[in-house]
């Protein structure tokens, strides 16, 4: 974001892909990717998944920081939300095994409940889907949903992707497992399909709308599939499981609180006024459309009195 704001405000703006910055913040960005990949082999996902309100409350204080933005009292009211509720998340979480070998993930995968659970999930897709396809819904709900219930099949390929790596390193050897390769591409086709979605919502609707909404679905489906797949909260305490759900409660408050009213940042963009032109009506002050085959002249008097009414 820091690169795109410098580079917009030079005279000679030059393709963000030549700013040593941004390549600075494209390479931090994957090592923190590759962080959270390795975590998912050593935590629960009921765990992982909900941690990632960490980043928004990074998000939000470091922008003060290189974006010079204000800081505000529901930055520290959320940020302080969401830090309660990442501690309970933590000392409340599921005591479960971190190592899963490839016969334990085949073993999960022909348990009735994940079976269950998946035809639900794909009969509850299908549908969202038919309404995108067919019927042109894209409200934020059904974009957000779609995304969720891809993000819940990432997960689990993730964890066991990255469970079968970790104990091949150990000496363990997982990977000649098909089972292994089946989950990588589990993995890398569920995520496309999320960008995708996950893209058009980010185009249609606001930042402030889409980030904590999207944060909500997919901990929540994130959560369900750990629970129903990996069987996270087989054996824990009632106590400990109402703990933890009020731990997600106070992220997910602390998410939304950090990203209600956040005004979206509008670059300065030139104009032209025609409010000092002869023969034209127009006293506002009008951006061409580059794109248009018009671009460059002036709409006739008759033309600026239609598009006024």
């Amino acid at each position: 974001k820091c690169a795109h704001l410098r580079l917009a405000c030079r005279a000679d703006p030059k393709p963000y892909y030549t700013s040593k910055l941004w390549w600075c913040g494209i390479t931090l960005l994957g090592l923190g990717e590759v962080g959270n990949f390795t975590a998912y082999g050593f935590a629960p996902i009921a765990l992982v998944a909900p941690l990632g309100c960490v980043s928004v409350i990074g998000s939000a204080f470091i922008s003060v920081l290189f974006l010079k933005k204000t800081m505000r009292a529901a930055d520290i009211l959320g940020g302080t939300l969401a830090v309660t509720g990442t501690y309970l998340l933590v000392a409340f979480t599921p005591n479960v095994p971190h190592e899963l070998t490839a016969r334990q993930v085949q073993n999960y995968l022909v348990n009735w409940p994940f079976l269950i659970y998946s035809i639900i999930e794909i009969i509850i897709f299908c549908i969202l889907l038919y309404f995108y396809k067919r019927k042109g819904v894209k409200h934020i709900v059904v974009l957000l949903m779609m995304v969720a219930l891809l993000a819940s099949l990432t997960v689990i390929a993730v964890k066991a992707v990255a469970s079968m790596i970790t104990l091949s390193a150990k000496g363990k050897m997982q990977l000649t497992y098909p089972v292994f390769y089946i989950m990588i591409v589990l993995m890398v086709t569920s995520c496309a399909f999320q960008v995708k979605f996950l893209n058009q919502a980010a185009h249609l609707y606001k930042a402030t709308a889409v980030v904590p909404t999207n944060f909500v679905f997919f901990t929540t489906s994130a959560i369900i599939s750990g629970v129903i797949f990996y069987q996270e909260f087989q054996r824990a305490a009632l106590l400990s499981v109402f703990m933890f759900l009020f731990g997600c409660l106070l992220s997910y408050l602390g998410v939304f609180v950090i990203a209600r009213n956040k005004k979206e940042e509008h670059l300065q963009i030139h104009f032209i006024d025609y409010g000092h032109i002869p023969g034209q009506k127009l006293t506002g002050k009008i951006q061409p459309d580059s794109h248009s085959s018009c671009y460059g002249t002036l709409h006739n008097e008759d033309d600026s009195v239609k598009a006024q009414r």
